[in-house]
């Protein structure tokens, strides 16, 4: 995940910044610091887009995912049979349910419950349907969104790193010239007697 990718880099710039080197070379501390600033504004705009997605996307479908797992817990609640409630408190064990006086009580607060059950209900078989046929309607925009977000994280990458480039980069090296001298540096640290041979 870019995030997790963000926060590594910036404990490597971070760790980069205590290394005692930046106190003897100003040239490398003012790398290293240019480093670290892009690092920080890369993990800054990634937690905003993580942030915004939370808010936009995520919250609303735990929401519905709660509402969605809530139906057969109320379905198994309503048709259980009687409630248990103050009205079936005051029942005495001697006393039998059947014949109480309490049971047409206890039918008529269970009516309107029931009621808004089946309502509710009618409601879902009736969406239900329509909702699952307009998913390949919801999948175009959703992909369509993915892309214009790749491409609005990519730009604003492009346009860190670009300036990170301008503050360290050298001018007037090729990438050849630059490649050969990396290899040359390579070369030296592979000559030291503490690297090992792989």
């Amino acid at each position: 995940a870019p995030t997790a990718m963000s926060k590594s880099a910036v404990k490597i710039s971070s760790d980069l910044l205590s290394n005692p080197l930046c106190e003897q070379e100003p040239g490398f501390l003012e790398m290293v610091t240019a480093f670290d600033t892009a690092m920080k504004r890369m993990d800054s705009f990634n937690q905003e887009k993580v942030n915004q997605i939370q808010k936009t996307v995520i919250e609303p479908l735990k929401k519905l995912s709660l509402l969605v797992l809530s139906i057969p817990l109320c379905q198994g609640g309503l048709f259980e049979g009687i409630p248990r409630g103050r009205a079936f408190s005051q029942v005495s064990d001697s006393q039998p349910l059947l014949s109480s006086p309490l049971l047409p009580q206890a039918r008529e607060e269970l009516r309107p419950v029931k009621e808004d059950f089946e309502a509710k209900n009618k409601q879902l078989l009736e969406e239900m349907p329509k909702f699952y046929s307009s998913r390949i309607d919801y999948f175009k925009p959703s992909f369509e969104s993915l892309v214009r977000a790749q491409v609005v994280y990519y730009t604003e990458m492009h346009k860190i790193f670009g300036d990170l480039t301008a503050q360290i980069d050298r001018p007037g090296l090729s990438d050849e010239q630059r490649e050969r001298e990396n290899d040359a540096k390579l070369s030296e640290l592979r000559a030291l007697s503490i690297v090992a041979d792989d």
